[in-house]
This record gives C-alpha cells, sequence and structure tokens, in this order.
C-alpha cells in the first residue's frame, strides 16, 4: 500500500548527510536590456549591467541540499581554473564540504547564458573531453564517505566523472548506504542495483521506448525496476509531475504542480537533492515523490539555476495536505482511485463547466469536501461547454479552469472529460458519493441511477444565493 501522507511536514535534517558524486558545472549568467538590432547581423544587442555565476550540474545539487539545511559532501571533477576556485567558494560559503579531484590541461565546464527581460537569448557551452581516465580516484573519494553518508547521488551528465556508475553502487551497497541515481545516456544496467532511478521522459523513451498511455508508462516502469534491481523507479515529466513505480507492483502518478513557471533550468537537480535527503530520512518513495515534486514547483518559479531553501519547502508542505493532489489524466485517476480506496478512502465525486469560477462552487466543493477522504471534480471540456450553454461559451478554456480547481485546498483531483455528462467516469471510477450543487432534485443528478444501484450515495448540497456563472456573464455583456 502506497505511503499518503497527511498535513506533510519537514523535519530536523542535521543528521542527514548527503554524498553528491557527478558531473560539476559552473552556469554563468550575463544580463541586461535588450533595445536594439545589431546593424552587422540580425541579433539583438544587450547592454549587460551585470553577471552571476552559480553552481550547476552536480554542484547545484550539493547546494540544494545544503540549502535545506542538511549536510553534504561533494565529489567531482575541476580544471585549475578560476570557474573551479568561483565553484568551490560559493559551495563552501553555503557549507558543502568539496572535495575536488583537479585535472591539469583540462577546464572546468561553464554554460554561459545571455539573459533579457528574463528570457534566455542564447547558451554557449565551453567544454573539453575528459583526456585522463578518473574512475579509480572517484571510487576511492566515494569509499572515503561511506562510512558517515546517509544516502549518495549520483548526478550523471555524461562530462566523463560517473564514466562506470557500478563502481559506486557496489560500494554503497556494501556500506549500507541508499544510492539515488539520475542518469543521462548510459543504459539504465550500467546503474543496476540503485535504491531510487530518477530518469526523464527523454531519457526513459530512449531506453524502452514510447508508451501507449500513463498505465503503460507506469508498467514499463515496474519492469525497469525488476530488470535491473532498482528499489524505485521516479520518471520525472516536466509539467506533467512524476510517476513512481516498484518492483512489488506498486505505482503512483503525482501531477504537476500549479505554478508559473519562470525557468526549469536545474529542476531535475532540485529533485534528486530532496528525493536523497528524503531517501535519507527513510520515508516512503511516493513520499520522496510527492516532496520533490512540491520544491520542483518551487524552483521552476524562479529565474536560472537556483536552490530551494529549508524554510521555503516547509511552507510549502505546511500548506499541502496531499503530495498527490492535482490535475490528472483518465488513467491516472483510475490508478489514484484504486489506491485510495485500498487504503480505505472514501471517494467523492462531483462535476460541472465551472466556467468563472465563484462563491457558491468554492462553498459547495467545501462542503463536498467534508463528506468524504478525496474528492474529484470531473470537467466538461471546451467542446461540451459549447454544446450545453451555447455560442460564447466556455468563457475560460479547459486548461485554465482546470488549473484554477486544482488550486482550491479542497479538491484532490481533477480530470476534463469530452462527453456532455460524466456518466462514463462514474461507471468507471463508481464513487461512493456524487454530489452536486444547487437546485436539483436526487433523482435529477445526472449518473444518481447508477449510484444507487452499485450501492452508492447521492447528495445535493446547499446552494449559494445570487451566485450564477450565466448571470456573471451577462452582466458583464451588458457592462
Amino acid at each position: 500500500m502506497c505511503y499518503h501522507p497527511g498535513a506533510m511536514e519537514l523535519p530536523s535534517l542535521q543528521s542527514v548527510h548527503v554524498l553528491v558524486v557527478g558531473d560539476l558545472m559552473l552556469d554563468r549568467y550575463w544580463i541586461g536590456d535588450a533595445r536594439r538590432i545589431s546593424q552587422e547581423a540580425p541579433v539583438p544587442v544587450v547592454d549587460i549591467d551585470h553577471t552571476e555565476d552559480r553552481p550547476g550540474g552536480a554542484a547545484n545539487v550539493a547546494l540544494n541540499i545544503a540549502s535545506l539545511g542538511a549536510r553534504c559532501t561533494l565529489v567531482g571533477l575541476v580544471g585549475e581554473d578560476e570557474a573551479a576556485e568561483q565553484l568551490r567558494a560559493t559551495l563552501s560559503a553555503a557549507g558543502v564540504t568539496c572535495d575536488f579531484i583537479t585535472i591539469a590541461d583540462w577546464s572546468t565546464i561553464v554554460k554561459l547564458r545571455v539573459i533579457s527581460q528574463k528570457q534566455q537569448l542564447i547558451r554557449a557551452d565551453f567544454e573539453k573531453k575528459l583526456p585522463v581516465d578518473v574512475r579509480a580516484d572517484v571510487e576511492v573519494r566515494v569509499k572515503k564517505y561511506l562510512d558517515s553518508a546517509t544516502a549518495i547521488v549520483l548526478q550523471d551528465y555524461d562530462k566523463g566523472c560517473l564514466e562506470d556508475p557500478q563502481r559506486e553502487i557496489t560500494a554503497a551497497v556494501a556500506a549500507n548506504v541508499p544510492v539515488v541515481a539520475d542518469p543521462k545516456h548510459k543504459p539504465f544496467a550500467k546503474y543496476a542495483g540503485a535504491n531510487l532511478f530518477k530518469p526523464n521522459t527523454g531519457e526513459f523513451a530512449a531506453e524502452v521506448g514510447r508508451w501507449a498511455d500513463d498505465s503503460d508508462l507506469v508498467q514499463k516502469a515496474i519492469e525497469v525496476c525488476r530488470a535491473h534491481n532498482f528499489g524505485a523507479v521516479v520518471v520525472t515529466r516536466g509539467g506533467r509531475g512524476m510517476s513512481v513505480a516498484l518492483a512489488d507492483g506498486r505505482r503512483q502518478h503525482i501531477p504537476g504542480r500549479p505554478v508559473d513557471v519562470f525557468d526549469v533550468t536545474g529542476a531535475g537537480d532540485t529533485s534528486a537533492a530532496v528525493l536523497a535527503v528524503m531517501t535519507s530520512l527513510g520515508w516512503d518513495p511516493v513520499a520522496w515523490a510527492q516532496v520533490a515534486n512540491i520544491a520542483g514547483g518551487i524552483v521552476v518559479g524562479k529565474l536560472g539555476t537556483a536552490a530551494v531553501t529549508g524554510p521555503e519547502l516547509a511552507m510549502a508542505l505546511a500548506a499541502t495536505d496531499r503530495g498527490d493532489r492535482g490535475i490528472l489524466t483518465r488513467a491516472q485517476l483510475i490508478d489514484a482511485v484504486q489506491q485510495a480506496r485500498g487504503s480505505g478512502q472514501k471517494i467523492v465525486f462531483t462535476n460541472g463547466c465551472f466556467d468563472i469560477l465563484h462563491a457558491g462552487h468554492v462553498a459547495y466543493l467545501e462542503e463536498a469536501r467534508a463528506l468524504g477522504d478525496r474528492l474529484i471534480v470531473a470537467v466538461n471540456d471546451d467542446a461540451s461547454v459549447t454544446r450545453l450553454k451555447g455560442k460564447g461559451r466556455p468563457v475560460e478554456p479547459l486548461e485554465r479552469r482546470l488549473r484554477v480547481l486544482s488550486g482550491l485546498s479542497s479538491v484532490d483531483w481533477v480530470v476534463g472529460f469530452p462527453e456532455d455528462t460524466p456518466v462514463s467516469l462514474i461507471e468507471t471510477l463508481q464513487p461512493e458519493l456524487l454530489v452536486k450543487g444547487g437546485d436539483y432534485g436526487p433523482g435529477e443528478v445526472v449518473g444518481a441511477d447508477m449510484v444507487n444501484a452499485y450501492g452508492g450515495e447521492v447528495r445535493v448540497l446547499g446552494l449559494v444565493e445570487d451566485c450564477s456563472t450565466s448571470a456573471i456573464v451577462e452582466s458583464i455583456q451588458k457592462g
């Protein structure tokens, strides 16, 4: 049975010591205004007014771990140059213990981004092929810290530090230290035995091929778990959240958070950092991913490579009664309902157009949520709203309506549907309680006969006077 935290709380992390091993980078930003086009070529001219250097790659993972309040030791490769000194100074000031392997006649990897009006105009990468074999040096340093580590992160960007990750995994397993592996382009077998394996959708598809739907994705992830002796696979899916699968068949879809995205740079690093910290605390894999998903939602709201602090994450967790709430596809919702019901939770279902959310909607959704453990809100798509409400409706497209509803504390899961009525969804999900707001009679609620037939309950909730989307639209149109 998957773990579903109630009110999530971030405990003290003073006992956590994460060892991060991987490819180091310096993310350099040149920032200024672009008000004219060059006469030499059709490109903007940026008047640089300030520059910033930030740790990137595995260094960003380490910075995130330290920012959360845990101890961190970082092992990676640098050159004999100014970029290495900048990395060391920034990380040391943040509390990260740096044990760098300095490579002669090689340059620290630098990624330069030119930014104007919060938009990235160009990226230039400065990197050279690694001239030496460092596998033995990396392994020696890893073994040096395993006795005190509560988890190890292998942050692989295919730049040479983790040429053979099996060396580090074997050493960690022997020392009983859990491993979080964030891969790049290597075959998954190279990371066999990791406790948690975190590919993104591109990396996952490159290994297993495309999938038909979300159920097929998690089935492939379960098979990957079993084939390579992973404790869990977490597939990160950008704005669609994460999908978690365990070798024993457990799985969970964790929706993306409703946030404004400024920059996705480093979001994967933040997720890896949080997963390692949660692993150190002994939390369930689903809970690991739920917290990492929330942290990722925070960091994409920041510009450039950024870290999430302990207070930021603690506040976000305190405001989140469950980490798996949000917008789901139909297949994801079926999975979520099955698992919630398996843990004894009561499912409440309601539906509507929800075009221009008003106080009446909010009141009845709060009342509906109080009647059970999970509230599903099914929302008519744009075409069906037009069929039901007429030309000019909906005012807000489905994506926006779903997002607004998912932000309400009373709502657990939101799903769109293309039919005029939710009968098909009700038949598939079979909620314990079907509710509607307004002036319906119990026999007038769509799906009521079906719910009553299988032993469920149907209720019509209170009506808030003077609240009507149609009336609001009419008032706006009349000025």
